[in-house]
């Protein structure tokens, strides 16, 4: 197993000069072996809940209770044991794929980041809006990624408001469906919607995650992007997700990507196979506008409601879906490479605020 990595205006070595003092011991921890067994049956979870809204598209955003209701966001909160306000810690939150949080994910994933000194929130987006759907076809439909989005930056206000928690040196990683609303949540455009106030994450890393949008006004927030891919992933489609890598740097981003060679989509999820799956939406082509409507470029359909993302979705999902299939030795290269970018991004802290 290969990978292929593409770095663009981001330094290759981790500087710790000026880094604080978890930045200094957590890389090797972070970028070293994520421990298992006893050491994250340690690590408590918390379930938690915090204010957030549903949007169903960026348009809608701060536009009131009818277009944009009130939602009390759901997760759960993994806190290092030496967590204190005398001793914040760095944080990151994780926001599930469309099959919903996953034991062998983000159950996972927590308690591993708890154990190595950084907090962890898995975001439970679909629990926090049951009442909207929950079957499969009905949450892709209903629960958007703008709304994935809103949950972010409200977890991101929870968590800054946490005395125990370092709120510059707060990322956000997304998995398949979570990793799409993970890099749009780092245009400026974006952030300046659901965080006015200025409060930014640190960085942004997509697993496996498609590239269906992009922007007219093409600002990034400043934080760095880690993309992750597979080659064998029908979901992650290389020229649009380098298209997209495209327009974040040139709106001030700086990305990493890499490519693992035989991987398929979600290695490090719990399907043993390759499996395959449905509705693969790659194909979508979607346009932000700077009033925050999304078009669909095929058609010119905004997508402003279900009736209107049901139409655009049906054309253009591809009806042969995509492969899964769990790969441990990818799952190890990923864990390292999330953990050199981490220990990086923690290091320089959240861009200033704008």
């Amino acid at each position: 197993m290969t990978a292929l990595r593409i770095i663009g205006g981001i330094a290759a070595a981790l500087t710790v000069a000026a880094a604080p003092a978890f930045a200094q011991d957590g890389f090797a921890r972070l970028a070293g072996h994520w421990p298992n067994g006893a050491q994250i049956a340690e690590i408590d979870r918390h379930l938690v809940t915090f204010p957030s809204t549903s949007p169903f598209v960026l348009e809608d955003v701060g536009e009131g209770a009818e277009l944009d209701p009130p939602t009390e966001a759901k997760g759960y909160l993994f806190v290092p044991a030496n967590a204190s306000d005398a001793n914040r810690v760095p944080a990151v939150i994780m926001l599930h794929g469309s099959g919903g949080v996953m034991g062998a994910r983000e159950l996972t994933y927590g308690p591993q980041f708890a154990a190595m000194g950084v907090a962890a929130l898995a975001v439970d987006v679909f629990a926090a809006r049951r009442h909207i759907a929950t079957s499969y076809v009905d949450r892709v439909m209903r629960i958007t990624e703008t709304m994935m989005v809103a949950d972010a930056y409200a977890a991101l206000r929870y968590l800054a408001s946490r005395p125990e928690i370092d709120a510059r040196r707060v990322a956000v990683i997304g998995y398949s469906y979570g990793a799409l609303a993970a890099h749009l949540a780092a245009y400026a455009q974006v952030a300046e919607a659901f965080a006015a106030d200025g409060l930014r994450f640190a960085a942004h890393v997509s697993y496996y995650g498609p590239c269906l949008s992009t922007f007219e006004d093409n600002r990034a927030t400043g934080a760095p992007l880690l993309f992750l891919s597979a080659s064998l992933d029908k979901v992650t489609n290389p020229v649009r997700c380098a298209q997209t890598a495209k327009e974040l740097t040139e709106g001030g981003a700086r990305i990493e990507a890499i490519r693992y060679d035989g991987a398929y989509h979600q290695w490090d999820g719990r399907a043993e196979g390759p499996v395959r799956r449905s509705r693969n939406l790659s194909a979508c082509d979607f346009r932000v506008e700077k009033d925050g409507t999304v078009r669909d470029r095929a058609t010119g359909i905004a997508m402003s409601n279900v009736l209107t993302r049901q139409i655009i979705l049906a054309l253009c999902a591809d009806s042969e879906g995509y492969l899964q299939h769990r790969d441990d030795s990818v799952r190890e290269m990923s864990n390292f490479a999330t953990g050199r970018f981490l220990a990086r991004a923690f290091a320089d802290g959240a861009p200033a605020r704008r």
